[in-house]
């Protein structure tokens, strides 16, 4: 699974819960954001849709629709580029060839925008002559929504051409897979027209206003206001920008740099309610991994009670003891088939918890397993053992790594079998796991592999929407640091951390993680070289404690934390002082001299 195995190039399609369901073929369309510097701020121009539309029925959108082949002629480009192959990999497009699908989808906004709210935006064909608007406005009564030579025809005939060098793109959306109609599309900028007003054409649009994105929002917070999640997203995006120029030249330098915003947004139940999320989304992987054709199926509510099905052989159950450190509680995970079942991270030793895993099982356990020793992950594997034992006879063995000698005594914790780094155990036929010793957040910490779909439970080690506390003498930012470097160097396709949902595109997020503890590390060397700087009458010459340097490293935390923060901060201090970079006489800390 190292660099030098073969790659895993996803999870096997028949470890799914479900069988594939092919999603619809999405056809291409573009909707543009008209926007304007109103007196209060920015300003969009949104348009109520039919109450009889076959999709997004009464709800407010921005201008749009499908793209035409025609909308690619008019400029001179290949229709081809539209197919819903070429679309579906639009990471093999070229830039010149992003930049032919901008200009198409461009084309195509302004024709649409012209068709249902009346707005049009165009230049001369000939770039030497002036746009005449009283000529314009003339032109727009004799034009017609829906000219039967066609739009682009129609404009240049009349010597103009639709101005899609004013239209900048903004987002790329695909509909959600699970939903019967679906469409790819760019969500494009531009400057509405001067001296013109919207007039819907009232059969696919109506009530055509100005709006600010925040407005918008608190007015559909209200129910006042009915729009679909893709329009709610872009205004929440767009509620960032205070002038039409801002948005124009952001939109201009992502696209440019390749890193236009995209998304093809998975659903979910919240409280029995069907709910989407984007791939910035804590919930999306585990969505992504459960159903990766995009059925709605998955609940996403914590609770205690039930299993969670993740693949046809792996279950999670969280323990109910959540809290600022677990999160939504220490997810249990059960490996296996029936009557075969190995449980990872029991968690706390609670009562109703050891029953559900009995319950669930039957008891019959294979093993169980646990990353580490820490209070919230391995009490309740003696409690699951003696339970089994006293019921069947059957002393289950409890796998892991002892602790180490600085932890406290009421963490202790001894195993019946060692697991040394690269022990593998076959789980069930086609199914097998390999430790990975991962020393950090505890010494005796370790990730477990399930190598045929390279996934990792990842323990403490990695966590979604909790913050892995290092915590001397044994929590070690530097074994930390390394072991995230070891892990980002695997082919891993999810992760399964002991608190919150699952986690996609893993190198990923390591390398966030990286880079966060190395910032972090950074701030608080700098606070420890401001504190040593300082004019010679403030300046200690024995040097400063954890709490001095506090407030300078962790200036972006609440104050209330900072009593946390000191815990992380100290194991920032040990790595800098194992890099040569610091030194304590065992109560101070200064720069060390070279």
């Amino acid at each position: 699974m190292e660099h030098g195995d073969n790659k895993r190039l996803g999870v096997r399609p028949a470890q799914h819960l479900l069988p594939w369901r092919e999603p619809v073929a999405p056809k291409p369309a573009a909707t543009v954001l008209l926007l304007r510097d109103g007196e209060a701020g920015l300003e969009v121009l949104m348009t109520r849709r039919s109450t009889k539309a076959s999709f997004a029925p009464g709800a407010f959108v921005f201008p749009g629709g499908v793209v035409d082949h025609a909308d690619a002629l008019a400029l001179d480009l290949d229709p081809a580029l539209l197919s819903p192959n070429r679309l579906a990999n639009w990471q093999n497009f070229s830039p010149d060839e992003q930049e032919q699908l901008h200009r198409i989808y461009a084309q195509a906004a302004l024709r649409e925008s012209y068709e249902e709210v009346h707005l049009l935006l165009v230049r001369p064909k000939r770039e030497a002559h002036e746009l005449d608007q009283h000529a314009l406005a003339s032109l727009k009564e004799g034009l017609g929504r829906h000219p039967p030579e066609g739009f682009a025809q129609a404009l240049g005939a009349r010597g103009l051409v639709a101005a899609i060098d004013e239209v900048r793109s903004f987002s790329h959306w695909t509909t959600d897979r699970d939903l019967p109609k679906r469409f790819d599309v760019r969500f494009l900028v531009a400057r509405a027209p001067m001296g013109q007003m919207p007039v819907a054409d009232e059969g696919e649009q109506f009530e055509p206003c100005w709006v600010q994105p925040r407005e918008a929002l608190e007015r559909h917070s209200k129910g006042l206001f009915y729009m679909i999640f893709p329009t709610i997203r872009t205004l929440q995006q767009l509620s960032h920008f205070k002038y039409v120029d801002d948005v124009l030249s952001e939109s201009d330098r992502l696209f440019k740099q390749g890193k236009l915003w995209r998304s093809c947004p998975r659903g979910g139940f919240v409280l029995g309610k069907d709910e989407r999320f984007t791939e910035d989304d804590m919930q999306f992987a585990e969505l992504e991994l459960v159903s990766p054709d995009g059925q709605l199926v998955h609940k996403l509510d914590w609770q205690h009670e039930s299993p969670i099905g993740l693949l046809r052989y792996l279950y999670r159950y969280t323990a109910p003891n959540p809290g600022r450190m677990t999160g939504p509680g220490t997810n249990t995970y059960i490996l296996g088939r029936e009557g075969d079942w190995t449980v990872v991270d029991p968690g706390p030793a609670i009562a109703e918890h050891v029953d559900r895993l009995r319950s669930f099982t039957k008891d019959k356990i294979t093993r169980i397993l646990c990353t580490h020793s820490h209070l919230d992950h391995s009490p309740a594997a003696f409690a699951l053992q003696s339970a089994i034992e006293k019921a069947l006879g059957v002393r289950v063995p409890i796998l892991g790594r002892a602790s180490g000698p600085s932890i406290e005594a009421d963490q202790a914790f001894i195993p019946d079998q060692t697991l040394e780094d690269g022990d593998r155990l076959r789980i069930c036929d086609d199914v097998h796991l390999r430790a990975i010793h991962t020393p950090g957040h505890a010494s005796n910490h370790l990730c477990f592999l399930l190598e045929e779909d390279g996934i990792l439970l990842s323990g403490d080690h990695v966590m979604n929407g909790s913050t892995v506390v290092i915590n001397p003498p044994d929590g070690d930012m530097f074994a930390y640091i390394a072991s995230l470097e070891r892990l980002e160097h695997m082919h891993l396709n999810y992760m399964l951390p002991a608190h919150g949902y699952v986690l996609g595109k893993p190198a990923q997020e390591i390398r966030k993680l990286i880079r966060h503890r190395l910032l972090r590390e950074s701030k608080v060397l700098e606070s420890l070289k401001r504190l040593c700087t300082d004019p010679p009458d403030q300046a200690s010459e024995s040097g400063f404690t954890v709490e001095d340097i506090v407030p300078g490293a962790y200036q972006d935390v609440a104050t209330s934390l900072h009593g946390l923060a000191a815990r992380s901060l100290f194991a920032h201090l040990l790595k800098l002082k194992q890099d040569g970079k610091v030194f304590t006489d065992g109560k101070a800390w200064s720069l060390e001299t070279i």
